[in-house]
């Protein structure tokens, strides 16, 4: 595993906005970062995919456990939600069931799940179309660990029988982050390659009117793409008439237990000294560790302690429903870059990977670095 120095294409802004990523700079600094690349030899690349598969597994025996011991508590799941999540469990209704586990690796030993982004995940654009896009004009002839594209087309292509309408509704805060509006435009593309329809209408705009989701059109909701967390729409005014609502959910609301970090102590109880898994509990740990929020996202309210001391934080306004401890994993270093491995997964297939890298927190200036494999 190297990080090669690389010149970036003179047109580079221009490229990666005609496929979409419009959101590319992030106050003057390029967020897309050509100027390097990783290079994995195939060895590396089959350890990755083998770890994301065999995590997806533990994953789907710990929302079990969690169901069948009724763990919810733990959680910060409202009580009204939890005959929701069951009942979605059981039934299995129509899921793109995707996600992106975020892995420290060090191209030597087995890969360390840190979390599962698999309710609201972005830097998705970038990692199906934007790096593969790079690799064939930067490394034409090369390979790349990046079947998601094809992937998403194939999973919306196959739950769309099961959908109630061939149109879905597509949404995310208009007051989000701009990447959030990247992702839906490229999921909503992805869609219509599977055969679904779409509209685009902002959280903010859909209304109940007595027995149904409605647009700012009047339109019935009966299939919903939602770019917001579960924990946020049941926290809305409506939140409760979401279990009453014919509407289908994209994701749907069993999600909350895998997104969730009080998963990763109940994985480790599970699966103690798993070669895949950190040490993570629901009480402060001795020794290096990191404290996050059970709920929080872009890296926010995490606390890094090594030797005793805290060496790096963030702030945010995360942590009211507790924290995890999570044993420190030492990421590569090079030159103070520190990469993590976005490893996606759909319905339990690993199908390629991007690399954000940061400090010892990757937090949302984390920049996306694409990579290549060896000939």
């Amino acid at each position: 595993m190297d990080r090669l120095p690389l010149t970036p294409r003179h047109d580079w802004r221009e490229r990666v906005e005609a496929l979409g990523l419009v959101w590319h700079t992030a106050e003057g600094v390029p967020y897309w970062n050509e100027a390097a690349c990783y290079r994995f030899d195939r060895r590396q690349i089959r350890q990755i995919e083998l770890a994301t598969e065999e995590l997806y597994a533990l994953c789907l025996k710990a929302g079990q456990h969690i169901i069948d011991h009724d763990l919810f508590h733990r959680f910060g799941i409202p009580d009204f939600a939890v005959p929701m999540i069951r009942k979605a469990w059981d039934d299995e209704p129509p899921a793109l069931n995707y996600g992106r586990l975020d892995l420290g690796y060090d191209g030597v030993s087995p890969p360390k799940m840190f979390e599962f982004n698999c309710d609201t995940p972005t830097s998705l654009l970038e990692a199906a179309v934007i790096q593969w896009d790079w690799l064939e004009e930067v490394f034409p002839g090369r390979d790349q660990f990046n079947g998601i594209h094809d992937a998403l087309i194939a999973r919306w292509r196959e739950i769309a029988p099961r959908l109630q309408s061939p149109l879905a509704h597509f949404t995310h805060s208009s007051q989000g982050a701009a990447e959030d509006a990247v992702t839906v435009a490229y999921m909503r593309d992805v869609a219509r390659e599977g055969g679904v329809g779409s509209v685009q209408t902002p959280i903010e705009e859909i209304a109940w009117d007595g027995r149904r989701f409605i647009d700012d059109a009047g339109r019935p909701i009966e299939v919903l793409y939602h770019l917001y967390p579960w924990e946020w729409l049941l926290a809305e005014d409506f939140g409760r008439l979401i279990a009453t609502a014919p509407t289908q959910w994209i994701e749907p609301v069993w999600k909350m237990i895998w997104s969730n970090k009080a998963l990763l102590p109940i994985l480790w109880d599970l699966f103690p000294h798993h070669p895949n898994l950190l040490e993570a509990s629901f009480e402060p740990l001795t020794g290096d560790h990191v404290r996050k929020p059970v709920l929080a996202r872009e890296g926010a309210n995490i606390s890094v302690v090594k030797g005793g001391r805290v060496v790096e934080a963030t702030g945010g306004d995360y942590g009211d429903e507790g924290y995890v401890w999570q044993r420190l994993y030492d990421l590569p270093d090079f030159d103070g870059h520190r990469p993590v491995i976005g490893s996606w997964i759909v319905d339990g297939e690993a199908v390629g990977m991007g690399i954000r890298e940061a400090g010892l927190i990757t937090g949302n200036t984390a920049r996306f670095t694409p990579h290549m494999i060896k000939a």
